[in-house]
């Protein structure tokens, strides 16, 4: 999860930003009103009513934004011209006296609230949300920046921490409003007096951050990775562990390729690297490039890499599959096969790839799971074998992910998601499937006879497809054959046929490789029955 500075700070000032917006004055005197002379607790009911309201109303923007698969992208433009124009009317004393004259009658609306009789916290809620419903179209461009600011987020702690920040920002001036009442109202002439002055600087920190956003320039990130400085203390581990661990054994293990059966503490006094992998994973396969150069390079220092190969599919778990894969990726360092992942939950692991360094002690010192964070890996694995400052890191920080690309998608019914059609899903048994009449972004149906396994589908008729509706550059498929002959399949974009791929065994077959990332319906058109379908992945590189 990353989250950019800029757009957190941004949303938040656009927050404070509503105090000073034209169409405010109205509105802080009902605050004012409702608050003076009441229970001591109705502040606090307003503000929190206030922020209850826009929430609920930037939460259900977010899903109707999903449901009808707008590109981010676009939204992105519309967000940064929203904020611009926002700052442009901050910034001219016309165009914020133009505005206040166009809303006024609704905020003027909101000014019945304030008869409100009843005192304490309940009622303060209730007024809050119904001063926020009410004056949001009067409030409209500052509130609809910040929500598509909201909306763009595809992680949904970001969302959160977002509608927090603006949350924040708008309660904080609001409730310094209504707990000083009295003494406010007596110092009102001085805020209308400086009242445009906060406008336009707020204006013009918003247009400049528009600029700065626009440019692609952006302050660096809250997220897990971090650069490696070339000049960083070779002799420090980055990103260790706070508290090492002993490593767990090697437990039940079916087999051993390219090695006799090792033991952690055969390994004592060796530098190893644990890498958890299976072999129809697209992010293990991409990182294996990396963990072969590290075995190739640094074994003669000391360095002991292991791959645990946990399966993730059934068909994973067939020795002669994997060793197939082996000989077809070039590994030639020690493999565990780890099919009842055994080993995997003593590591008390979670996810493919997942690397564990252990020290020369035997002790767990730093972990990283998924793709990335290369350099770091490299770097602390030289620093556990002694060497000293390499002149050239051989090992390139990559991002195979887009925030808004298509994430994995699992066909059978254990994890099924996304999936759509007009017809119910039948387990375990052969039904006919329509495909729908549309298609939104991320989403996929069935057309033929199929059956739903637990963690495949399978063709079980003739002339059968597959529809996809995805975002990314590189589109790969799990697949399998039920039968003693290839299966060919039609590959279709928008339409159109752009190739044809044998099926020969189990195993990620690549569909697509575009030129650029893309949003696109993709067809995979089957003719015969017996074809097992798993899971799609999907890259930008």
């Amino acid at each position: 999860m990353s989250l950019n500075v800029i757009e957190l700070g941004l949303v938040f000032v656009e927050g404070l930003a509503l105090i000073a917006s034209p169409c405010i004055l109205p509105v802080l005197p009902i605050v004012l009103s409702a608050a003076v002379d009441t229970g001591k607790l109705r502040p606090y009911g307003i503000i929190i009513g206030f922020i209850l309201s826009f929430s609920l109303f930037a939460l259900s923007s977010a899903t109707l934004i999903k449901w009808f698969s707008l590109d981010l992208t676009i939204v992105k433009n519309v967000s940064l011209a929203i904020l611009f124009l926002l700052g442009c009317f901050m910034l001219s004393t016309t165009l914020s006296a133009w505005f206040s004259r166009v809303t006024s009658p609704l905020s003027n609306k909101a000014q019945l609230l304030g008869a409100v009789p009843q005192k304490g916290f309940v009622s303060g809620i209730i007024i809050g949300s119904l001063i926020g419903i009410v004056w949001t179209p009067c409030a409209g461009p500052i509130l609809a920046a910040a929500l598509i600011q909201i909306i763009r987020q595809q992680n949904d702690v970001n969302s959160l921490l977002m509608i927090l920040a603006f949350s924040v920002g708008v309660a904080i001036p609001m409730l310094i409003i209504t707990l000083t009442g009295k003494t406010l109202l007596m110092r009102w002439d001085w805020l209308i007096k400086h009242v445009e002055t906060v406008r336009k600087v707020l204006g013009l920190f918003i247009i400049l951050s528009v600029i700065y956003i626009a440019m692609g320039m952006t302050l660096p990130h809250f997220q897990a990775t971090k650069e490696v400085n070339p000049l960083h203390d070779q002799k420090t581990l980055i990103n260790p562990l706070p508290i090492s661990y002993q490593a767990p054994e090697f437990s039940d293990i079916q087999a051993w390729i390219n090695s006799s059966p090792l033991t952690m503490k055969q390994l004592i006094g060796k530098v190893v690297l644990i890498d958890f992998w299976t072999y129809s994973c697209i992010n293990c396969i991409r990182t294996l490039p990396y963990v072969k150069g590290w075995d190739q390079k640094y074994r003669q220092y000391g360095l002991v890499v292991v791959g645990v190969h946990s399966p993730e599919f059934i068909f994973e778990k067939d020795i002669n599959n994997v060793e197939d894969a082996v000989k077809r990726f070039d590994i030639t360092y020690p493999v565990a096969l780890d099919n009842q992942l055994r080993t995997w939950q003593n590591f008390q692991n979670h996810f493919w790839p997942a690397h564990y360094l252990i020290d020369r002690n035997g002790r767990v010192v730093y972990t990283h799971f998924g793709e990335g964070e290369d350099e770091i890996t490299e770097h602390n694995i030289r620093v556990l074998l002694n060497l000293g400052k390499e002149e050239k890191n051989t090992s390139e920080g990559t991002q195979h992910y887009l925030s808004d690309q298509t994430s994995e998608t699992y066909l059978g019914y254990i994890r099924q998601e996304n999936f759509v059609n007009k017809d119910s899903i039948t387990k375990n048994q052969s039904a006919y499937y329509h495909f729908p009449e549309r298609l939104r972004l991320h989403q996929w149906s069935l057309e033929g006879e199929w059956r739903f396994e637990s963690e495949k589908i399978v063709s079980t008729g003739t002339n059968v497809a597959i529809r996809l509706h995805f975002k990314a550059k590189q589109v790969y498929l799990v697949m399998g054959n039920q039968t003693q002959k290839p299966i060919t399949i039609r590959i279709l974009l928008d339409g159109k046929s752009v190739n044809e791929i044998e099926v020969r065994g189990h195993q990620l077959y690549e569909i697509l490789n575009l030129p650029a990332v893309k949003q696109g319906l993709l067809e995979i058109q089957c003719q015969v029955s017996g074809l097992e379908v798993y899971a799609f992945t999907f890259g930008n590189l």
